[in-house]
């Protein structure tokens, strides 16, 4: 060791020098490298064997499994046996049915009206049936306006009635009296003429003087003037007669009105209804058209409930209108059903465009027994359907598809092609190639197809 690798405390590695000589040196050829150590024998011998038992361990087991498999004794195979289903079958019959449609809907007023007061006043009377929920009956009187002003108008106008009529009379009894004096004013008029004849021949030979003969000219001419003055006063009599009479009509016509307003204080109900709305009562100012009360109908209550587009197709397609088509309204009090027979009236103007389907309107027949249906009740509506001819009843689960059932036939199923055209209660009704009596499979089988073997283990008669 040197001086200079004492002092900075390196110990020189393992590396054999070789001498060089003083040319390569004075050349300035780098000094050779140290080597790597080589591990010993050892652990080469470790490593590998780490690698290869993985391999071998996973190859031995592979032998072992393929020497199992192959000198493993071989089981007898059973021969696969038909599988059989226990099922359930009716008997196909041919029906003519005309089901019933279970619609949901709900009562409505047939006819709803507000009462308003038709003359202005202070209510001084109102029914003890005037109020929400009270029950009124025809002809009752709902409230009474007070009627001191109109008696006095009716009295007022009987009063200028009379006095026209009392007018009449008198204008009669002046033609009465122009018609006697305009007789005898005609008879001295023609004995003044007669008289004025008598006289002019004999002006004419001055046997009369003509003085004589102008005095009777006058006289004829004043009985003249006299009758025809009598004709025109019984004329105007006549016309004030026919004045008087237009005014006596019109002052019966103001009696009328008054005598109808008069009747008008006292309100009445129109039809049995019951009472809604009520804002007056007694000591209440209303005026004219103010709203009393509403009044709905109780003998007019109607089912009002929609058939689709489907059904609605389908029963127009039948023998029998909807219009007066009779149904049956089920009203559900709890366990209670309350049927009231109905009669369908009327389809509404438009289709509703929330739902797809028609409003169809069925009026009650008598909507008061058993027990009084108002409106805004939630009912069930029985509807008849469509009469379907010659139709097979069948389950659902006898439906396969939509469009497939299954006939037993000899033991085991054969594939039939229907068409479903309607329902009735729980079941449904098809159409299709099926013989009356064959046996319908009515049992959900989990592979059916034709050919399938199946056993009957009840028949349904």
């Amino acid at each position: 060791m040197n001086v200079h690798e004492k002092k900075v405390g390196i110990s020189p590695p393992n590396i054999t020098a070789t001498p060089q000589s003083a040319g390569d040196l004075d050349a300035g050829k780098s000094t050779p490298q140290a080597r790597p150590a080589v591990p010993p024998p050892s652990k080469v011998v470790r490593r590998l064997l780490q690698a290869i038992f993985p391999i071998l361990v996973i190859a031995l087991g592979y032998a072992t499994y393929s020497y199992l498999k192959q000198t493993r004794p071989e089981k007898n195979k059973r021969p696969a046996q038909e599988r059989t289903f226990s099922v359930k079958s009716i008997p196909a019959r041919a029906e003519t049915i005309q089901p019933k449609l279970k619609l949901y809907g709900s009562t409505v007023a047939g006819r709803r009206v507000d009462i308003r007061a038709l003359v202005a006043g202070r209510v001084v009377e109102a029914s003890s049936a005037l109020k929400e929920g009270g029950r009124i009956n025809n002809g009752d009187m709902l409230l009474r306006i007070d009627p001191f002003s109109y008696e006095s108008a009716v009295q007022e106008s009987k009063a200028l009635l009379a006095e026209a009529k009392a007018r009449v009379l008198e204008l009669d009894a002046s033609i009465a009296s122009d018609t006697t004096s305009l007789k005898s004013a005609k008879k001295q008029m023609e004995l003044a003429r007669t008289d004025l004849e008598r006289a002019e021949p004999l002006a004419r030979r001055g046997t009369v003087s003509k003085r004589t003969l102008d005095e009777r000219k006058q006289i004829f001419l004043q009985r003249e003037q006299t009758t025809d003055q009598l004709s025109n006063s019984i004329k105007v009599w006549k016309a004030k007669v026919a004045q008087q009479k237009a005014i006596i009509a019109r002052l019966t016509s103001s009696l009328a009105l008054a005598q109808r307003r008069l009747e008008e204080t006292s309100l009445k109900a129109p039809f049995n209804a019951y009472v809604a709305d009520v804002t007056s009562q007694v000591g209440r100012m209303v005026g004219a058209n103010d709203k009393i009360a509403t009044l709905i109908d109780r003998d007019w209550i109607e089912a009002k409930f929609t058939l689709s587009d489907e059904q609605f197709g389908r029963i127009l397609g039948g023998s029998q209108a909807l219009e007066g088509r009779e149904v049956e309204v089920v009203w559900v009090l709890g366990e209670k059903k309350i049927v009231y027979p109905a009669t369908v009236e009327r389809v509404g103007a438009q289709v509703n465009a929330t739902t797809g389907g028609v409003e169809v309107l069925a009026r009650l027949l008598n909507p008061n027994q058993p027990i009084a249906l108002r409106s805004g009740a939630f009912v069930e509506v029985m509807v008849p359907d469509k009469k379907f001819v010659d139709v097979f009843r069948v389950p659902p689960t006898a439906l396969y598809a939509s469009n497939t059932i299954y006939v037993i036939e000899d033991g085991r199923l054969s594939e039939r092609s229907i068409k479903v055209v309607g329902a009735v209660q729980n079941d449904l009704l098809i159409e299709g190639p099926i013989k009356s009596g064959a046996r319908i499979l009515a049992t959900r089988v989990s592979t059916p197809g034709s050919g399938v073997r199946v056993q009957e283990i009840e028949q349904t008669n």
